[in-house]
C-alpha cells in the first residue's frame, strides 16, 4: 500500500488503468441498459417503469460506495498519512454526489407511478437526501482547505463521521415501516427474478467500473494541479 502512495508509481499505474476502467465500464453499462430496455419483460406489478431499476440501483449502490471510499481514504490518511489518500477522498466526492443525486431523481420518477407520489419522508429517502447534503458539505470543506491551506485532517474527520449515515441508509427499510420496498438482495438470497437480476448485476459492475475510472482520472487531475502549483511557488521563490 505504501508503494502505491508514491505519486510516480501511482501515475504509472493510473495511466493505463483509467482508460481500461472507463472503456470497459462504458461497454458493460451500455450493454446492460440495452439489455434491460429491449429484452427484459415488464414487471407484473410495476409494468414498464421497472426498467428504471437498471439505473436507480447502481446509482444508490455507488452513492453509498462513494462515501465508503471517502471514509476509508480518510482513515488511511489519518492513520498512515499516505500522501494520496486525501486526494482519493476528494476525487470520490463529486462522482459520489452525482450518483446520489441520480438515485434520488430516478427514485422519484419511479415512485410517482408506483406510490402515487414523487416523494415521501421515509427513512430510506431521507437518509439518502442527508447523504447528498453530506457530499455537498465535504466538497465545500475540502475545496476550502485546498484553497486556503488549512489542515487536511478536517475533511478527513468529516468523512469518517459522515460514514455513520451509510448503515442507516442500508438498514432504514428494516428499522422503519416505509413505502420503500424491503431489501431485495440479502446474504445468499435474492427476491429478484433472474431475468432482471443478471442484467442488473452487469449494470452495477459497469457503473462501478465507470466510477473507478472517473475517480482515477480526477486523482490524476488533482495531482497535476498540486504539482503545477508547487512548481509555480518554486519559480516565484527563485525569482524573489
Amino acid at each position: 500500500m505504501h508503494g502505491f502512495a508514491n505519486p510516480k508509481r501511482f501515475l504509472a499505474l493510473a495511466s493505463w488503468l483509467t482508460p481500461l476502467l472507463l472503456v470497459s465500464g462504458l461497454l458493460l453499462t451500455s450493454a446492460a441498459l440495452f439489455w434491460g430496455v429491449t429484452s427484459v419483460p415488464p414487471d407484473q406489478l410495476m409494468g414498464e417503469t421497472v426498467r428504471i431499476l437498471f439505473i436507480h440501483v447502481p446509482a444508490a449502490w455507488l452513492g453509498m460506495g462513494g462515501w465508503t471510499a471517502i471514509a476509508l481514504s480518510s482513515l488511511v490518511f489519518l492513520v498512515w498519512r499516505h500522501p494520496l489518500a486525501s486526494l482519493a477522498a476528494r476525487a470520490a466526492a463529486v462522482p459520489g454526489a452525482a450518483f446520489t443525486a441520480m438515485c434520488l431523481i430516478t427514485g422519484s420518477i419511479w415512485g410517482r407511478p408506483t406510490w402515487g407520489t414523487w416523494w415521501v419522508w421515509d427513512g430510506r429517502l431521507t437518509s439518502m437526501l442527508v447523504l447528498l447534503f453530506l457530499y455537498f458539505g465535504y466538497i465545500a470543506l475540502s475545496q476550502a482547505v485546498a484553497r486556503d491551506g488549512g489542515s487536511s485532517r478536517i475533511p478527513a474527520i468529516f468523512g469518517l463521521v459522515g460514514a455513520i449515515n451509510i448503515p442507516i441508509i442500508n438498514r432504514s427499510v428494516v428499522w422503519w415501516n416505509s413505502l420503500h420496498q424491503p431489501p431485495s438482495i440479502t446474504m445468499g438470497k435474492s427476491a429478484i427474478d433472474p431475468e432482471f437480476l443478471v442484467p442488473l448485476g452487469v449494470a452495477v459492475l459497469g457503473f462501478s467500473l465507470l466510477f473507478g475510472g472517473v475517480v482515477l482520472a480526477r486523482m490524476r487531475a488533482l495531482l497535476a494541479e498540486i504539482q503545477t502549483e508547487a512548481r509555480l511557488r518554486r519559480k516565484a521563490g527563485g525569482a524573489s
